[in-house]
């Protein structure tokens, strides 16, 4: 019964994503794809993956120990507090700190965790920023 509650929520959010992209607005110059375009993939992918979840549903289903249930919920509190800080502490320190933690939790020791952390955020930044031209959120050091 699991499986097809997790299969109905993700096609109602699919189908709730997919009505959302067709409202980002075009504008008069633009490229043949548009930026309705990937949005919808994305929705179209989550509501495929929910259909098969829903018409095929795991007959005896492994729940994760309510240990695991808290790593998970750890890693949704840091990813809500990463979309708090990106504005203030800017991307390379919140991707930093994220990333850190995240890579921390999955087993890694803390000193490399946060060596991990800061190459992470530090070589997004360059591709991103430095190679591709992208904005990214400012931080008190100014990049």
């Amino acid at each position: 019964m699991s499986d097809r509650i997790l299969g109905a929520a993700g096609l109602a959010v699919a189908i709730f994503y997919i009505w959302g992209a067709t409202l980002i607005e075009l504008s008069f110059i633009s490229d043949p794809v548009g930026p309705r375009t990937f949005p919808i993939i994305i929705g179209v992918l989550l509501g495929l993956a929910s259909v098969v979840i829903l018409l095929r549903p795991d007959t005896e289903p492994h729940w994760p120990s309510i240990g695991r249930f808290a790593e998970i919920a750890g890693a949704v509190v840091v990813m809500v507090a990463y979309a708090l800080l990106l504005p203030v502490a800017g991307f390379v320190i919140a991707t930093a700190g994220a990333s850190a933690v995240l890579t921390w939790r999955l087993g890694t020791a803390p000193l490399y965790a946060v060596i991990a952390g800061v190459l992470t955020s530090l070589g997004i930044y360059a591709v991103f920023h430095l190679v591709l031209g992208l904005t990214l959120a400012r931080g008190p050091l100014g990049f």
